[in-house]
């Protein structure tokens, strides 16, 4: 059994006093209420708010920690002011727990830190020989360079590019060379993938971050078929609808899955299919899955994309790497910046696009400066590397255990002091700390964040993480009061109840407290001349914390659940994006 480690508490009175004061308010509004006129219990009331808006933070989170789902949890908090690094809360702070997509903060400093913000992936198209007078060439290879960010107008773009470059006809194949990332595309420790957009696959080579959309509406007559759409509408997905349209008063229930389908050396595809009932009147929806091979995938969308820009492709879509013959480049694409890569996978919580970065990771490992990667990317070496270069950076993630990139395993573990330390070391640094903080989500305004904490609105930049069927909610980042001072934090949630609307709800409440309550004051200046100075007040107690592993009795196998917040989705959640193909500059 778990034993909760003490608040750090500075320079206010005692949570006991601080509930007596909170009593005798509420025992004084009461007699008053039944003797005296509205407005002067209007006036108590506000009295009494105020005595609880002057409660110091360590009593109100603890009021908070102490009821609801959070008490029954185990709960961990770490905050510090920023510059001087005092601990102004501390609770469970060492102790180490599942962190969810909070792990993606760790992702995100280590590949600033080793690419740089303004690298790019590049994606590189070979054939044969060089595209010959009649603007013909015998095949194409497109090999895929770790870029997770290609999206349906980025592959129009690379057609448009080749068109510009001459090419009119591909006598032959679309051949896919996705060999820089070692499989599996799902790491081992994660179970049973479903379809869901949260578990896309990894690949060196992809597209839309291995999703694609799925609309389904109803027809004008009961009974009918439903209007369903894939989209981008690639060969390789192939649809097979049987849903159908029902009476307004009927009971609507969906299902969306993808299956392998008929594949050879020749081609490949994925069987898409949709069943149940979809009211007549219901404006429909759009559904994000994720695809079955990635690298297939974006060989097929480059297909659909030559051929709308008037390029014919006489052959299929396979994946055969060049043989040892020389090919000619014909383009190279670079992509966006590690720096887009990295505010993208951060604010939209992307998974795949997270396991790129590990795998990209663990591929550039001892590559010559000026050189590409000198290896394949797999995830041992990938996460050996994400370590090397946060201890590079002075982080020290001691007994942390580290499985993935993105948080989806359920054996990685961190601890709240760990986070905040890799925060603050980010936000210090000019060569990466712009580029982490504008990434982070913005409190009701963006990303994973955009319908939560509306009282702190603009307020908190910070990392969600949610593995709802786990237990388990995270919250880290930056907290900036009206009082000018700003708080580095990170709350991590496992237990029962710990994941879902109402573990969120309950972290987020412990978050807008960083901007309401009173904080402690600044620990005076240690007497420098005298060597038998006390260490800072604040610094005690909170270091001393033993690190210990949160309870597994309630570890099952677990089912990732998808978050309404659009976490890792496709699709945003106030601006649904198409991704049909096309020019979109």
């Amino acid at each position: 059994m778990l034993r909760r480690s003490r608040s750090v508490r500075i320079g206010f009175p005692s949570p006991g006093r601080a509930r007596f004061v909170r009593v005798v308010a509420v025992l004084l509004l009461s007699i008053a209420s039944a003797s005296v006129p509205a407005r002067s219990i209007r006036a108590a009331e506000g009295r009494a708010r105020e005595t609880v808006a002057f409660e110091p933070l360590a009593v109100r989170l603890d009021a908070l920690l102490a009821r609801g789902l959070l008490s029954k949890a185990s709960v961990g908090i770490w905050i510090e002011r920023v510059g001087s690094g005092d601990v102004v809360y501390a609770r469970g702070g060492d102790q180490l727990f599942i962190p969810a997509s909070n792990q993606k903060i760790l992702t995100a400093i280590a590949s600033l830190a080793r690419f740089g913000p303004a690298h790019r992936f590049a994606t590189r198209v070979w054939a044969p020989e060089p595209v010959d007078g009649e603007g013909e060439v015998r095949e194409l290879v497109v090999e895929g360079g770790g870029d997770p960010l290609l999206r349906s107008e980025d592959w129009w773009r690379i057609a448009a590019d080749l068109r510009t470059a001459g090419l009119r006809v591909v006598r032959g194949d679309i051949r896919v060379e996705d060999g820089l990332f070692e499989g599996p595309a799902w790491h081992p420790s994660w179970g049973d993938v479903t379809a869901r957009a949260y578990h896309a696959p990894v690949g060196a080579l992809t597209a839309n971050q291995g999703i694609f959309a799925v609309s389904i509406r109803p027809r004008a007559a009961a009974g009918s078929a439903a209007r369903v759409a894939l989209d981008p509408p690639v060969d390789y997905l192939r649809l097979r609808n049987l849903a159908r349209t029902v009476a307004p008063r009927a009971r609507p229930s969906l299902s969306i899955e993808r299956i392998a389908g008929a594949g050879s050396e020749e081609a490949a595809e994925e069987i898409v299919r949709v069943e149940g009932r979809v009211r007549l009147g219901d404006p429909g929806d759009l559904f994000a899955r994720s695809v079955l091979d990635p690298g297939l995938y974006a060989g097929s969308l480059l297909h659909h994309q030559l051929e709308a820009n008037g390029i014919a492709v006489d052959g299929v879509v396979r994946r055969a790497p060049r043989s040892r013959e020389p090919f000619a480049l014909i383009l190279e694409r670079v992509g966006g910046s590690v720096a887009e890569i990295v505010r993208f996978c951060l604010k939209q919580s992307s998974n795949s696009v997270a396991e790129a970065l590990v795998k990209n990771l663990g591929a550039w490992t001892d590559a010559a400066p000026g050189a590409g990667p000198a290896r394949r990317g797999e995830w041992v070496g990938g996460i050996r590397a994400l370590r090397r270069e946060l201890e590079a950076l002075g982080i020290d993630l001691g007994a942390a255990r580290l499985v993935d990139g993105s948080g989806l395993s359920l054996q990685n573990r961190l601890s709240p002091r760990m986070i905040v330390e890799a925060l603050r070391v980010a936000r210090a640094s000019f060569e990466i700390g712009p580029e982490l903080v504008s990434a982070l989500p913005i409190a009701h305004r963006d990303g994973t964040l955009e319908r939560r904490l509306e009282r702190a609105q603009g307020r908190i930049r910070a990392k969600t993480g949610l593995l709802t069927d786990a237990g388990v909610t995270a919250l880290s980042g930056y907290a900036e009061r009206s009082d000018g001072e700003t708080l580095i934090f990170s709350i991590l949630v496992n237990g029962p109840g710990g994941g879902g609307e109402a573990g969120m709800a309950a972290v987020d409440r412990l978050a807008e407290t960083l901007l309401e309550a009173p904080l402690p004051a600044p620990p005076a200046a240690p007497d420098l001349e005298s060597p038998e100075s006390e260490p800072a007040p604040g610094r005690s107690g909170a270091g001393d914390q033993e690190a210990r592993v949160a309870p597994a009795g309630w570890r099952t196998k677990a089912r990732i659940t998808e978050s309404m917040y659009s976490e890792g989705s496709l699709v945003p959640s106030r601006s649904r994006r198409s991704i049909t193909p096309g020019p979109q500059l």
